[in-house]
């Protein structure tokens, strides 16, 4: 790298860094923070290339937002500025997840009353997901009942591997029935100087690495390749990003016992209160689990682990993105899937986060509360968070001063 290269590379990891400690609000905030800064501000790329990057993003399993960072780098400072794009943005809601798995280890905290409330936050963010991405997804009868149908059966059959067939036969649904909208001819071309010999290599690993990986861990009981391979499925697997990979990872971290179900909702209600990318709630996963790896090991291997398939897709889609987003096909399996993933989030809302968390008509006052003050008042997440938390912590007063008793309200299953 030239002096020049080694520049803007330290340019992007900077702006990135900025915009980890500031981006509150999840995928959809994160890509109107990104063009504020990387085109209405620097100027790095036009609005019309950023929508392009954004189209790509969407269409691909994964993070959309961080791989919409990661493009953006990568048109500025080539490989190792899509890298420096993604520590930026990562690094500052991964390290506090990672504390904060670590503190709820230390500490003792049966029956906190703000844990409780970080579970209702939980209830209450997903929702509003739910009805969002059902609104944008979901929004005609055909495609509604592909969501209502997969719901059903990810609450019947509540394994990873239903999920999987789930996004796969939704596809297939929408690549017969659908009829996806028909593209711009004028697209702007993307391809960040990635050569097609470097895309195939990425496309190929990412095949082998979610092929290979189950057969491995089969083979190889140790606890750090199964948890590879569990992160890397889930982050290859998921469309939508954000809160859709709840589903995948539950599945993935709470049968085996990795996570029990209480300390899962607990660092996800945690994530909704920082900014930068909701994937990092694998970094709190990773620092949780058991028996080993765990700590800062168990953080590093499953943010690694899940954010590896963004950085294959990226490279290995963006010299071909031109030819695959004019294949009507293509974009109508897309609509299939999409519509998959919300029943699988719906199934979701339902268990682990709603059967967890609202046990008592007090939980579901905090929950109607917060869901009121997120989508009505239009109040950003953390808000929302620490308000459940706030509420949390003052339900075991609330329970004392009604004489029911918080030692009973904790002993509920």
């Amino acid at each position: 790298m030239n002096d020049r290269s080694i520049r803007h590379t330290l340019q992007v990891f900077l702006v990135a860094l900025r915009l980890g400690l500031i981006s509150f609000g999840g995928p959809i905030a994160h890509i109107g923070y990104f063009r504020e800064e990387y085109v209405a501000r620097r100027k790095w790329l036009d609005d019309r290339a950023y929508l392009d990057v954004v189209a790509l993003c969407q269409f691909l399993p994964g993070p959309a937002s961080s791989q919409v960072g990661i493009i953006v780098g990568m048109t500025r400072a080539g490989l190792p500025g899509g890298l420096a794009a993604w520590l930026g943005f990562t690094l500052p809601s991964a390290i506090v997840l990672t504390l904060f798995a670590l503190g709820v280890a230390a500490w003792d905290t049966t029956g906190a009353g703000w844990l409780q409330g970080l579970k209702i936050a939980a209830v209450v963010v997903v929702a509003q997901a739910v009805w969002s991405m059902g609104r944008s997804f979901a929004p005609d009868k055909w495609r509604a009942t592909i969501a209502i149908v997969a719901a059903v059966a990810a609450l019947s059959f509540p394994t990873a591997w239903t999920q999987l067939l789930i996004i796969a036969l939704a596809g297939v649904i929408g690549w017969i029935w659908l009829k996806p909208d028909p593209v711009d001819g004028d697209e702007t071309a993307l391809s960040a100087g990635v050569p097609r010999w470097l895309a195939i290599a990425c496309l190929a690993a990412f095949a082998v690495l979610l092929a290979a990986l189950p057969l491995l861990r089969q083979v190889n009981p140790a606890h750090w390749l199964a948890m590879f391979d569990s992160f890397f499925r889930s982050g290859a697997l998921v469309f939508g990003g954000g809160h859709v990979v709840l589903p995948l990872l539950q599945a993935e971290v709470v049968p085996p016992g990795w996570v029990d179900k209480e300390s899962f909702l607990t660092g996800y209600g945690a994530a909704q209160a920082i900014p930068g990318p909701l994937f990092t709630f694998s970094a709190y996963l990773g620092a949780a689990s058991g028996p080993t790896p765990n700590g800062i090991a168990g953080a590093a291997i499953a943010l690694a682990a899940i954010f590896l398939p963004a950085f294959l897709l990226v490279i290995g889609v963006l010299p071909f993105w031109d030819y695959l987003r004019r294949r009507i096909g293509f974009r109508a399996a897309l609509l299939g899937i999409n519509a998959g993933v919300v029943g699988i989030l719906l199934a979701a809302l339902y268990n682990p986060v709603w059967t967890s968390a609202v046990r008592t008509p007090m939980d579901f006052a905090l929950a109607a509360a917060a869901f009121a003050l997120l989508t009505l008042w239009r109040a950003p997440p953390w808000v929302v968070v620490l308000f459940c938390a706030a509420g949390g912590a003052g339900l075991p007063w609330a329970y004392e001063v009604m004489g029911w008793g918080w030692t009973s309200y904790s002993a509920l299953p």
